[in-house]
This record gives structure tokens, sequence and C-alpha cells, in this order.
């Protein structure tokens, strides 16, 4: 199984991205992030990818919305992120 692509949607001073980052490094999953703390066009780029995001962190895998830190971590306790993450 291939690891999927990793995105993460993140704001400067948000304890809830590092905890989504933190998790996501403890796992050995490598991720791209964006930056929107100055909100343009990544902001929108997430406004759009995400209807209806309007909080960080936002994470995707292979482009589908996951959610944010809450959300990953209910599926790590569940044992689904992994399967998830392709990982």
């Amino acid at each position: 199984m291939a690891q999927a692509k990793v995105e993460i949607y993140t704001k400067w001073g948000c304890p809830y991205c590092v905890a989504a980052k933190s998790l996501l490094d403890k796992k050995g999953v490598s991720y791209e992030e964006y930056d929107v703390t100055m909100g343009g066009a990544k902001r929108a780029e997430m406004v759009e990818r995400v209807p209806g995001a309007r909080t960080v962190p936002q994470v995707l895998a292979d482009g589908k919305a996951l959610g944010g830190f809450d959300d990953i971590s209910a599926l790590d306790a569940d044992g689904k992120l992994d399967a998830v993450l392709g990982i």
C-alpha cells in the first residue's frame, strides 16, 4: 500500500495544528504544509477544497478531507487512521 499524499492547512501559533502535525510525525507520515495565517490564495484554496472549512488545521489524504485534529485523532483511536494514510 502506498502512502497517501497528505496535505495540511495550518496557521502560526495554532495548538491544534501543532498537535495534528505531531500525530502525523509520530506515524512517520510525510505531508505538505500550507500556512494560511495571512489568508490569501492558500486560504481561498482551502475553503474551495474543504467547503465550509473555517478553522485549521484541515488535513487531506489523497485530496479527501479528513477534518481537523479532533477528527484525525478520533480516526486514530478507532484504528482507522493508518489505513486512510496508507501506512
